[in-house]
């Protein structure tokens, strides 16, 4: 009779135990994934109210989160708005977006929202009720028919203007007339964002929520506009809740979180440990490095290549680009006038800014010039290096107008 081959005691017992681990850890992985399938609430992607547990499209949730992560301290208001009498309103800025509220109580919110305006508070509200909230706050249908968003059109050296061109969606324009409302963007004649001073505090109004959403933040402007609007990091900003008729539940903390990716993830992390048993004992290698060319040598190398080619308009053209992309996102250059003739950008400034900019009109001449003939290496390093001056000018010459206009206040 053949004699049995009998596995080491040792050896089969630390098989055994490996085995019961791995089972023992994807059985735990599933009661959880499992957990949060039956569990987790749904959560419609379509829902379309604006508050900051909604992570669809039209929700604010990233606006609330992003804020945290940027050094502000943003909170949930979903006490009546009488308690803004407790809060320091000098030092904080209410967001209010798209409310609904019962008509009964709509002069007992307006009395609060003023007096919390008039103690130095900040509000940014949107839409048609949001106005109705604000003192002297009044809308009417825009003077056409969009079909789709509108790219906002910035007017005036404010912050708000200086965000550049945002997409908004205009249900309503604002139509209050005074020399205390200052309009700040516009599409076409309607005005889409206003500014004004009640009391110590400041009033802000939004045709609608679009740039705050979770789809809008996606663009710079909007999240310029959002950050300029709500002020300092210094703020803290309220997320008013309780005009959107929520309550705080047990399952609110879980609302709008990505179930089915966790489950996944879990699902994967339990493969992985699966696949780790039998890959651990492979072959070991150093991996492979893959060299890295210098970035001075990489940019010797396209001097070079410039150089002989003869594409000095090229370094020419870029420099001339970069000044326009300032002058249309900082300076809040329409694109009418970037496209017309240097002279017109110039008066443009002089305009908008005061002072004299013959020069940046004379080097913009330049520059459209150059791309029509080849200039000689020096000339279009001199012309480069002119229009990243003028560049430096106006970024200081914006920071400086800014300071004046904070100290004015």
């Amino acid at each position: 009779m053949a004699a049995r081959a009998v596995s080491p005691p040792g050896k089969r017992s630390s098989a055994s135990s490996d085995r019961r681990i791995v089972l023992w850890i994807v059985a735990a992985v599933a009661v959880i994934a499992l957990f949060f399938i039956v569990f987790g609430p749904a959560q419609e992607q379509n829902d379309p109210r604006p508050t900051i547990y909604n992570s669809g499209s039209q929700g604010i949730k990233a606006a609330y989160l992003l804020l945290s992560e940027m050094g502000y301290k943003s909170e949930r208001w979903d006490s009546p708005l009488s308690q803004l009498r407790n809060a320091d309103a000098e030092h904080s800025t209410l967001i209010i977006a798209e409310p609904i509220l019962p008509i009964k109580e709509l002069k007992p919110v307006q009395a609060e929202i003023a007096e919390f305006l008039k103690r130095g508070g900040r509000v940014v509200a949107t839409g048609p009720f949001g106005a109705i909230l604000l003192p002297g706050g009044r809308t009417e249908s825009p003077t056409r028919l969009y079909k789709g968003l509108c790219f906002t059109e910035p007017e005036g050296p404010g912050a708000l203007a200086r965000a550049g061109e945002v997409s908004i969606a205009v249900p309503v324009r604002w139509s209050a007339e005074g020399p205390q409302y200052q309009v700040e963007q516009r599409c076409g004649t309607d005005a889409v964002v206003v500014r004004y001073r009640v009391g110590q505090g400041e009033a802000i109004w939004w045709s609608s929520p679009m740039p705050m959403t979770n789809t809008g933040l996606t663009s710079d402007a909007n999240l310029k506009l959002l950050l300029a609007s709500i002020g300092p990091s210094s703020r803290t900003v309220l997320f008013d809740e309780y005009l959107h008729e929520e309550r705080e539940s047990l399952l609110d903390p879980l609302q709008g979180l990505p179930w089915w990716p966790a489950a996944f993830q879990c699902l994967a992390v339990a493969a992985l440990l699966l696949l780790a048993r039998s890959l651990r004992s492979g072959p070991l290698r150093t991996p492979a490095r893959v060299p890295r060319t210098s970035p001075v040598e990489f940019a010797q190398s396209m001097g070079r290549l410039y150089e002989k080619a003869g594409a000095s308009g090229a370094a020419t053209e870029a420099a001339r680009g970069r000044l326009l992309e300032f002058l249309r996102d900082q300076c809040g250059i329409p694109r009418e006038i970037l496209r017309a003739e240097p002279p017109a950008i110039s008066e443009a400034l002089s305009e908008r800014f005061g002072g004299d900019w013959t020069e940046l009109e004379h080097h913009l001449d330049q520059a459209e010039r150059a791309s029509q003939v080849t200039l000689a290496p020096k000339t279009a390093l001199k012309l480069v290096q002119l229009l990243e001056a003028d560049h430096r000018r106006l970024h200081q010459h914006i920071q400086s107008h800014a300071h004046t206009s904070m100290a004015g206040r």
